[in-house]
């Protein structure tokens, strides 16, 4: 798919999908697993959707290289739809759409109207969730904006493009601009193409997992590459051993941490690690995603800060996406921004860029009040004598380094974890817990 990286004017512009497939021995099933379940790469459910109604009306054609045989493009070719769509015609609009399944099933219309539309598509547009797919680009453009701290208004699309910077950009780095945001379809998938973008130029050398990650995020670092060394307790004494490490001649590609940590919310010592860092020329990739950049300034102690926007950015549960920024003023700031001219592709589906820009229209008001519900939660808990221990930022050990990279009218965050004195008490405590109950956090709900 191809859609330009500035604004679209045209309001017809026209999407050009491409589905491609990777064919593999039955032997390397479980290579090919390992990517599908860690990289965080992948189509999304709403391309897949649309993709599916375009092969149905048979309006994706196979492309081949010069030795692909005639016999293969044939077979290959679906043969659903009328015979004008299957002939050169390679891009379409979605709104032009029209989609006519069997007569023994109901007859679904994507069109512009509101007459015959899809139930969902109905409930979507009827909230305003669902903008023209021609505004996907500009939509991209709002989010680079919003993510960098350039734009915190609750306006709408068109609004925001007109408006000039924040009179007080939320991550105050000088250098720092929207080009320096790229955005991918999930958070994994920008730690995933991080960790291979500084292995291109920085060669094979093993990373340092500090802290207790996303499992994702360690299963990267170990299995892409020559591994990592996993501090899991992210302690003063990990870091102690690290410099040991280095000062002996040990060389690292990067340290990865993620502010705060999860499920403890423990802050690492981010000013030592920069300064371990600088002396011994190790890269610092940051996960912001539970701190959040309206409550913490981690960039200046990163080279890079990757967050998942499925999260708190987007706050509705309805659409993945992930970021990374990089830090102007890193030492490895030209080499990074050399390998993503050659490297870099935006695989962020145009539907998925829309419904992630409306949802985080409100992300600085709806950060506000998660900070006041979740801090008003922890002190009703650590109230509580059925309550061992609450994990918060503002009630660790760890505070002083979240502090340390806290913003003015920052707070602590949306997540926090409990322990109870005992199993029957934890039990009792989640199935009376009257909220919704799923693996996931940053929702603009209470989820457990």
């Amino acid at each position: 798919m191809g859609i330009p990286n500035g604004r679209i004017k045209d309001k017809e512009a026209k999407l050009k999908p491409v589905v491609s497939a990777v064919l593999f021995p039955r032997t390397h099933h479980a290579v090919a697993k390992t990517f599908w379940q860690h990289s965080g790469e992948g189509i999304s459910s709403r391309r897949a959707e649309f993709f599916h109604k375009a092969f149905d009306d048979g309006l994706l054609l196979v492309t081949a290289d010069e030795n692909t045989e005639p016999s293969v493009v044939s077979s290959l070719m679906p043969g659903k739809g009328p015979r004008r769509y299957q002939m050169g015609r390679s891009s379409y609009s979605p709104h032009q759409i029209q989609h006519h399944r069997d007569k023994d099933q109901s007859i679904v219309k994507v069109t512009a109207g509101a007459e015959g539309k899809e139930y969902v598509q109905f409930v979507e547009e009827r909230f305003g969730r669902n903008l023209d797919m021609s505004l996907a680009a500009n939509a991209k453009l709002a989010i680079r904006r919003r993510i960098v701290g350039a734009l915190t208004a609750d306006v709408e699309l068109h609004e925001a493009l007109q408006m000039t910077k924040a009179s007080a950009m939320m991550r105050h780095l000088k250098g720092l601009s929207e080009n320096d945001v790229y955005l991918y379809p999930a958070g994994m998938s920008a730690l995933f193409n991080l960790h291979r973008t500084m292995m291109i130029f920085r060669g094979d050398l093993k990373s340092v997992c500090y802290g207790f990650p996303y499992i994702d995020t360690l299963k990267i670092l170990e299995k892409w590459g020559p591994g990592c060394l996993f501090y899991g307790h992210g302690s003063s004494a990990d870091l102690d051993d690290l410099e040991q490490r280095c000062k002996s001649g040990e060389r690292f590609l990067a340290l990865f941490c993620e502010f705060p940590g999860n499920p403890l919310l423990k802050s690492p010592d981010l000013r030592r690690i920069r300064s371990l860092a600088d002396r011994f020329g190790f890269a610092v990739i940051i996960d912001e995603t539970i701190g959040n950049f309206l409550n913490v300034h981690v960039l200046p102690f990163a080279d890079v800060v990757v967050s998942s926007l499925t999260k708190v950015f987007s706050g509705d549960s309805n659409v993945m996406g992930g970021s990374a920024i990089l830090n102007p003023q890193g030492f490895y700031y030209q080499q990074i921004r050399k390998i993503m001219v050659e490297e870099y592709e935006d695989n962020l589906w145009a539907e998925d860029a829309i419904f992630l820009e409306r949802n985080s229209r409100d992300f600085v008001s709806r950060i506000e009040r998660i900070n006041l519900n979740a801090e008003a939660i922890c002190l009703t808990l650590r109230a509580s004598s059925a309550v061992k221990a609450v994990y918060y930022p503002k009630f660790n050990p760890s505070r002083p380094f979240y502090d340390n990279c806290r913003n003015p009218n920052g707070g602590y965050g949306g997540l926090l974890s409990v322990t109870f004195h005992s199993t029957a008490e934890a039990v009792t405590f989640f199935d009376h817990l009257e909220t919704a109950k799923g693996p996931s956090l940053g929702t603009n709900f209470t989820i457990r």
